[in-house]
């Protein structure tokens, strides 16, 4: 098996985060290609009512504000933990998290997804988004185990 590109997506949480290590790892030893994905929740259309009603322009600025702070977490992320990976692409979408990294996965060619076994939502072992690109992507998936913290 050849791993020329591999996929990351993360929520910025401390969770996601925890995938990295084996992410830096992959591009050292295969010197692959990582594509970073944040997906940002689509909050929904300017016809469903959402919190009263609010017009797509509102929604625009929410996603273009969420856009602009993405941005700058990812080039955090590609310049302090990815600078040894000889190409870093840096991707942001709107949408269905699973949904968006099946895409991803499809448009860029990617060969092999590292994701933490769930975000900052995880309430449980294996989170839904995990659980939903383990079952439908068409590529290895590797899932980093997060480990409860008890309370």
């Amino acid at each position: 098996m050849e791993v020329k590109k591999v996929l990351w997506p993360t929520d910025f949480s401390k969770n996601a985060s925890q995938a990295l290590p084996y992410v830096t790892s992959l591009t050292e030893k295969f010197e692959t290609e990582v594509h970073v994905l944040y997906v940002i929740d689509d909050l929904g259309h300017p016809s469903d009512p959402w919190y009263g009603e609010l017009d797509g322009s509102h929604m625009t600025k929410v996603h273009d504000w969420e856009k602009g702070k993405a941005a700058k977490r990812l080039d955090e992320i590609c310049e302090n933990h990815l600078r040894g990976c000889p190409l870093y692409i840096k991707h942001i979408s709107v949408g269905d998290p699973a949904h968006e990294i099946l895409k991803l996965i499809e448009k860029e060619n990617v060969d092999m997804v590292v994701l933490a076994s769930h975000g900052r939502k995880g309430h449980f072992g294996f989170g839904s988004v995990a659980e939903k690109v383990v079952k439908n992507a068409p590529v290895p998936v590797v899932t980093v185990p997060i480990k409860r913290e008890s309370t």
